[in-house]
């Protein structure tokens, strides 16, 4: 045996695997990488040998997020290798499904991201498929757009979005009947069959072209026209002082000529974040969800006496909200923000007459379903991830609380951080117009709708099995009360609920009418616990505290619950 427990044997399979996969590798770094930890493990290094295992004992899998993981050598991460692969299966599964396809290209500023994008298109164009790559790097929602815009066949959009810096991926989008939104099951399990049959030749052995087309900047001029218009005449107001960040990204170039076309004044950049830089130096984590991560952002804000502070991600599909608050900036959830925007949708559908849907992730606050209810429109309740509520029938707009809103299903169907940012500013300018706020505009929904709050608990794991077990002693054991509350019933989503299909999910719907949902995330290794309850008893300030007061029990039940 070999001093990390493999067999004579299974230590050659994994050394020829690496050696296998290094001499297919056009990439000199991550091929001395391997050829470094071949070395060290044919003389016998455990430490090299145990990372070879991690390597090649698996492969980072496609679903319906695409490719996401860790940039390096091997089966296991992120390279122009599993790259080439994921591109070669797609073009097959493309060949199969339309007579002429046709694909866009995007990607974004982390390492990599244009050498893969050059990959696809060079694969794509091999394969016989007209290819169309993006000028530069830009924000997800410009690719989501050129896939309708263009009405081509998919697109593909390589970004690991607000991952850690170390990660890539690899976004699909399919046109046609599907609309430019990202790909659902079954094509994923199709798509990642054929990717496992072109893995099965050596990537060298790939036709590549480099027959492929850049698109024009009128393409980015078009999405920033159609973007811009969202604001109507809301800009010829009384405009609040804004901060932008970037998050180190690709927003700020395109968020910038929105707002100018908008009519708005240019906000006050973060500029040590403002341009893209995939070592995302200033943050730890480039979420703007993360503690810390909109600190400098709250920094300039008080520097410059704003009036609001608006983040996107680094592929700016997400937006993040901020307002004063007592003692300093308070960061709106997305809960709020999607309540705040649906509201507005809703008014928007009111004065041009017309019928429709708003929909969320079942995740997401009950609050819209609130706000369908009082214009007439239509809610649909979907699964989590934006590629469920974007295919909606009738959508007129759509959220999920992990900062995804879309604004403009006509234009774009995936969600739109810039968009948002766009009709968010249109609604704060408004109101400063009003003499009135966000903060206020908030109190005003309490009072119309009802108060809202809501709250989330994420465990890390470090091995997948905790979260199993965690969610099979709910099962085996369910709970009657969530600390003072008492349970009414428990929705288990493990054999499919409904119109949903199965999945590892339970929601427990409490005696007063509060929800908690449990359930895996679907990018990281965390079991999430979200949380809402509501109140439509005394005025604003009465509904607020007993939302929050259910709310901040229900958090201290179920961290209860989960410890034991």
């Amino acid at each position: 045996m070999s001093r990390d427990g493999l067999s004579r044997d299974g230590l050659d399979s994994l050394l020829a695997a690496a050696r296998s996969w290094r001499d297919q590798d056009p990439d000199d770094e991550t091929r001395d990488e391997l050829d470094r930890l071949l070395t060290r493990a044919a003389e016998g290094d455990a430490a090299a040998v145990a990372d070879l295992a991690d390597r090649f004992s698996d492969r980072l899998q496609f679903g319906t997020a695409g490719l996401r993981g860790a940039l390096g050598a091997g089966s296991n991460r992120m390279n122009r290798v599993l790259v080439a692969q994921a591109a070669a299966g797609f073009a097959a599964f493309l060949l199969g499904r339309d007579d002429s396809p046709s694909i866009v290209i995007g990607y974004d500023g982390r390492k990599n991201s244009d050498v893969f994008a050059r990959d696809t298109a060079e694969i794509m164009a091999g394969a016989g498929i007209r290819a169309v790559i993006l000028p530069r790097a830009l924000p997800t929602p410009v690719l989501a757009f050129a896939v309708r815009h263009l009405d081509f066949s998919a697109g593909v959009m390589v970004t690991a979005s607000h991952n850690p810096p170390q990660d890539n991926g690899y976004k699909v989008y399919l046109g046609g009947l599907d609309h430019g939104s990202q790909i659902v099951s079954p094509v994923d399990g199709e798509i990642a069959a054929l990717i496992e049959q072109a893995a099965e030749s050596p990537v060298t052995d790939l036709a590549r072209s480099d027959d492929y087309t850049e698109a024009g900047d009128d393409l980015v001029g078009e999405y920033v026209d159609r973007t811009a218009a969202l604001a109507g005449t809301a800009a010829a107001g009384r405009q609040p002082r804004v901060v932008y960040t970037a998050m180190h990204g690709v927003g700020w170039e395109t968020a910038r000529r929105v707002f100018a076309k908008a009519g708005f004044a240019e906000p006050i950049p973060v500029s040590e974040q403002a341009a893209p830089d995939a070592a995302f130096p200033t943050v730890a984590f480039p979420n703007p969800e993360e503690p810390g991560a909109m600190d400098l952002s709250f920094a300039t804000a008080d520097r410059v006496e704003a009036d609001l502070v608006i983040a996107n991600d680094p592929d700016a599909d997400r937006l993040a909200v901020a307002i004063p608050g007592d003692g300093g900036w308070r960061r709106l959830s997305g809960n709020e923000v999607g309540a705040l925007l649906g509201w507005r949708a809703a008014e928007r559908a009111q004065r041009d007459d017309v019928d429709g849907t708003l929909a969320a992730s079942i995740v997401s606050t009950p609050a819209l379903r609130a706000i369908a209810g009082e214009y007439g429109l239509d809610y649909a309740d979907t699964l989590t991830g934006f590629k469920w509520v974007s295919r909606v029938g009738g959508l007129l707009y759509g959220f999920e609380e992990a900062l995804g809103y879309l604004v403009d299903p006509a234009k774009v169907r995936d969600k739109d951080g810039i968009s948002a940012a766009v009709d968010l500013l249109a609604l704060a300018t408004e109101l400063h117009t009003q003499g009135s706020s966000l903060a206020e505009h908030l109190v005003a929904f309490d009072e119309r709708f009802g108060a809202y709050a809501s709250s989330q608990i994420s465990i890390r794991v470090d091995d997948l099995s905790q979260i199993t077990a965690m969610t099979a002693r709910l099962r085996a054991e369910p709970p009657s009360r969530v600390g003072s509350l008492v349970v009414d019933r428990i929705d288990d989503f493990r054999s499919g609920f409904g119109e949903f299909p199965p999945g590892d999910i339970l929601r427990l719907w409490l005696t007063d009418g509060s929800r908690v949902i449990v359930r895996p995330s679907g990018t990281e290794p965390k079991l999430k616990v979200y949380i809402d309850a509501s109140s439509t008893v005394g005025d604003a300030a009465a509904r607020r505290t007993a939302a929050e007061a259910a709310v901040a029990e229900l958090d201290r039940g179920m961290r209860e619950l989960l410890a034991g």
